[in-house]
């Protein structure tokens, strides 16, 4: 087994610490950003969800408004935005280079996709219940916390996994203009430098972390399921 190792993950063995660093690196990017863009997308979309037409808070102007400003950034190819929001990340961090910085971007791009998810799964929600809810004098912020999130939580689980893994991916393509992380190493070691073990291994931590974070929601829509 050390033979078979030192011949072709030798790369690998050198820089052991180095991919453990940028596991971790990976994890507090992801971490950070789902945390971030989870408060932010729930409340966006809820937003969008209770201004809609058919909302219990009709509001034309700023449902428009949210809708285009989503729409827009949802539009923006990924690799395109982190070059965009470069002024901002500099402003905020002090840098545009790194794990915290490739936070800002991150954000950016999660947000809108994860808010049309959460309308998505929120719409679901029987609109008889929130019927009832209203005629028995609840407020509107009663029914989005009591109608809203408590019935679309297995939707709202089940597009957040999904979100999560989305994310994970945006972070190796962080990774790629220096963001750190396995993506950062998988070009900068891997790809640079023809060091092809280096590049196969980071592939594969990433898929034990997606599939991790694929079976925690799994297993938490299953708990939720009604």
């Amino acid at each position: 087994m050390t033979t078979f190792f030192s011949t072709y993950f030798k790369n690998v063995l050198v820089l052991k610490n180095e991919i453990i660093e940028s596991t971790l690196e990976t994890l507090y990017m992801a971490g950070v950003t789902a945390l971030i863009a989870g408060i932010l997308g729930i409340t966006l979309g809820v937003i969008l969800v209770v201004t809609d037409e058919n909302g219990i808070l009709k509001n034309t102007f700023v449902y428009r408004f949210l809708d285009n400003i989503v729409n827009t950034f949802r539009s923006l190819p990924f690799i395109i935005l982190l070059a965009l929001v470069v002024p901002l990340t500099r402003l905020l961090v002090h840098t545009s280079i790194g794990t915290t910085a490739a936070l800002v971007p991150l954000v950016i791009g999660t947000v809108p996709f994860y808010a049309r998810q959460i309308q998505v799964a929120l719409l679901e929600v029987d609109p008889g219940v929130i019927e009832a809810a209203q005629s028995m004098g609840s407020s509107p912020l009663e029914i989005i916390f009591r109608v809203y999130l408590k019935e679309g939580l297995t939707s709202i689980i089940r597009v957040s996994a999904l979100t999560i893994i989305n994310v994970i991916g945006l972070t190796t393509m962080a990774g790629a203009i220096g963001g750190g992380g396995l993506g950062n190493l998988a070009i900068a070691r891997g790809y640079n430098r023809y060091q092809n073990d280096v590049t196969l291994v980071a592939t594969l931590i990433i898929l034990v972390i997606v599939f991790i974070s694929q079976f925690i929601g799994n297993q938490l829509v299953k708990k939720t399921s009604h």
